[in-house]
């Protein structure tokens, strides 16, 4: 049941407004899956999810309480790939992002930029560019990715990651961040 609520509350998401961001472009690109998580569906979960007894899902729901903005955008066009790569590395010559880390497997670069939290071990923002892919297919229609870029914006304690992205199904290199 919890899970038919959360895809009908993804599903309603474009009606409750989002904050711009550079990135944004890309959502309306026929070409550019995306999945775009704002700060009032995320509180109207945590408000669902809060009526649960499951300490599994208390846990999550205490760590997304914290997210402003998830923002997940995937590509297998090699034209929009590249223009994600500029358009991030645009980006971080203007914001206050540094590398955390960079892991590079064959020809798949996946790259972690964070701008420091208020408390240690959290961030208020946290990038992964993932670039390279060929031969990784997503769904049940083959489609093969060949970059994909994830935002999330907020208070994200980096040693909680891990619960975050196995229960909202993000790539699973963002445990990478936590250094699990």
């Amino acid at each position: 049941m919890r899970k038919v609520a959360v895809v009908f509350l993804m599903a309603i998401l474009p009606a409750m407004g989002f904050s711009q961001s550079v990135f944004d472009k890309y959502e309306d690109m026929d070409n550019v899956g995306s999945v775009i998580v704002n700060k009032g569906m995320i509180d109207l979960v945590s408000k669902i999810g809060s009526i649960s007894d499951d300490p599994e899902a208390q846990e999550f729901m205490e760590i997304a309480s914290g997210l402003k903005n998830v923002k997940v955008f995937m590509t297998e066009d090699s034209s929009v790939s590249a223009d994600m790569s500029s358009t991030v590395k645009k980006y971080l010559k203007s914001s206050k992002l540094e590398e955390l880390m960079r892991v590079k497997d064959k020809d798949v670069n996946v790259k972690f930029y964070v701008r420091d939290g208020k408390k240690k071990d959290h961030v208020s923002e946290l990038l992964m560019f993932v670039s390279g892919l060929e031969n990784v297919e997503v769904g049940h229609k083959g489609r093969k990715l060949e970059t994909v870029l994830v935002s999330l914006t907020g208070d994200i304690d980096l040693n909680k990651i891990g619960t975050l992205t196995s229960k909202m199904d993000l790539p699973k290199d963002l445990n990478k961040a936590s250094g699990k």
